[in-house]
């Protein structure tokens, strides 16, 4: 039995005596088995949450109203996220075998809910890559065609809610990585306002762009999600107070959906929502560099937005040439610094037959580290260094500064963003390893977000001639994923009344 794809709909069941909560866990199970030739889990907590459930079944049983607001969801976390007991690797030798002493805020907030996690995802090194070929565990497949990549870095999140072996997954988005996998995979992922979720407990990579990210097969799981695991934390100091009741504001237009309902005020409701003006690069409709399939996709969303009443307008950015040098620029320089404390002293990978501090620091670093993730090092190290730092990093700083501004002047006269969330479809798996400039420049419409960290969310919006997923992505101002959430949600309802 495949399990429901909403956590409504599996509260519903489990209410109504249809499944218990062991049960579901093990379907999820079996569907993980089924499908792990995708090499989507790199560790199956089948046990442990099988017992979870046990325990969370007996309380319901015994008192319905006990427990949590994420009963019934069973849900992954990549391998980058913190988990008490559990191993943490970032997909590199250099953890290899180290088991975390805390759990992530994240995680914490959604066990209190009584979330299951049932495993850890795969994905890029240290969550450095755009197709999650660059994991020590192997390559992620994608269930769409399982010759081509699935996206990255969160690849493996994105497949396991493909796939329908958990519910909702955490992943995390330095530079597009719960946006571009989900495109991949046709799913929802979104990339919170920077700080809205803490970071304590996510393995930095770079530390003023990481945020974790949500996936999932609807927008209302992603709002309660959000809900749950957002706010300030005294264990980050880069979380935020801003209140985030998005699931709230679901709760109250499902009660406008009630069935005795009747037309004329569905009429009205419908009448009342909110109309939004939504800006578009020009570029991303007319350039040959996208794929004519995603152009389609551009296109045909726009119709739907302007037949909804909304307003759409195509705008120039003249600054998107120079997002990626910025981007690489200040996200290798802050890897440099972040990944210097894994130098096989005090815990992981430590190399063997080595005569001097020196040469054991050489050689563990050269045998725990990716060549991408070497390459990012080093090249943090160089923008970094004496005589290149104003050259490089200063400058890139000013760019990011110019992006805000010129993001800022934007949301002033409209409300969204409308891109692609990648200018071409799932390659085949190894197709871009030799040269990674190119892979690099697949990044140009996902690391917008994270250099002025403002929220964004990937939406599935159908396939190509090839039957592989397309995802458009939405972008929105700083704290604004309440308006994102709700304005998608009604998008894509629409979207499927009408296919």
């Amino acid at each position: 039995m495949q399990p429901p794809k909403s956590l409504e709909a599996i509260q519903k069941a489990l209410a109504e005596n249809k499944i218990s909560c062991e049960q579901l866990v093990s379907n999820y199970l079996q569907q993980i088995e089924a499908t792990k030739h995708l090499n989507a889990y790199v560790e199956v907590f089948g046990d442990e949450a099988i017992e979870r459930a046990k325990k969370l079944d007996a309380r319901y049983a015994k008192e319905p109203e006990a427990v949590g607001k994420l009963f019934g969801a069973v849900v992954s976390i990549k391998d980058v996220i913190c988990y008490e007991g559990h191993q943490v690797t970032a997909a590199a030798k250099i953890l290899e075998g180290f088991h975390s002493l805390f759990s992530a805020t994240a995680v914490e907030r959604l066990l209190a809910e009584d979330a299951i996690i049932i495993g850890r995802t795969n994905c890029d090194q240290f969550a450095m890559g755009s197709d999650n070929t660059n994991s020590i565990y192997g390559p992620v497949r994608n269930a769409a065609d399982s010759s081509r990549v699935a996206g990255g870095s969160s690849g493996g999140a994105a497949v396991s809610v493909q796939t329908n072996s958990c519910l909702i997954a955490l992943g995390s988005d330095t530079g597009g990585s719960v946006r571009q996998p989900a495109a991949f995979c046709n799913v929802f992922g979104l990339k919170p306002t920077y700080g809205r979720i803490s970071r304590y407990g996510l393995l930095a990579y770079g530390s003023s762009f990481d945020q974790i990210g949500i996936f999932a097969h609807n927008v209302v799981d992603i709002s309660l999600m959000l809900d749950i695991i957002a706010g300030a934390d005294e264990f980050d100091a880069t979380s935020s107070t801003q209140t985030c009741d998005t699931f709230s504001r679901f709760e109250q237009l499902a009660l406008s959906r009630e069935p005795n309902t009747n037309r004329n005020s569905q009429l009205i409701a419908h009448s009342l929502q909110p109309k939004y003006k939504i800006a578009y690069l020009k570029s991303s409709i007319e350039s040959e560099a996208i794929e004519p399939a995603i152009r389609g996709k551009m296109r045909e969303t726009i119709l739907n937005l302007e037949n909804s009443g909304h307003t759409t307008a195509a705008i120039e950015f003249g600054l998107l040439d120079y997002i990626i040098p910025a981007y690489y620029v200040l996200t290798t320089a802050e890897a440099s610094s972040n990944l210097s404390r894994y130098d096989g002293v005090r815990y992981g990978h430590r190399a063997e037959n080595t005569k001097s501090l020196d040469e054991m620091y050489k050689k563990t670093r050269t045998e725990g580290f990716s060549e991408e993730v070497k390459r990012r090092i080093m090249l943090g190290a160089f923008v970094l260094s004496a005589g290149y730092y104003d050259a490089y990093y200063t400058k890139a700083q000013k760019v990011r500064r110019l992006l805000s501004d010129k993001i800022n002047e934007i949301f002033a006269q409209y409300d969204f963003i409308l891109m692609p969330a990648s200018p071409i479809a799932p390659w085949k798996i190894g197709e871009k390893n030799d040269d990674p400039v190119a892979m690099y420049l697949l990044d140009i419409f996902t690391v917008l977000a994270n250099m002025v960290g403002i929220p964004g969310i990937a939406v599935p919006v159908g396939f190509d001639e090839n039957n592989l997923p397309i995802g458009l992505q939405f972008l929105s101002a700083k704290w604004t994923e309440g308006n994102l959430l709700m304005f998608v949600d009604s998008l894509n309802r629409k979207i499927e009344s009408t296919n």
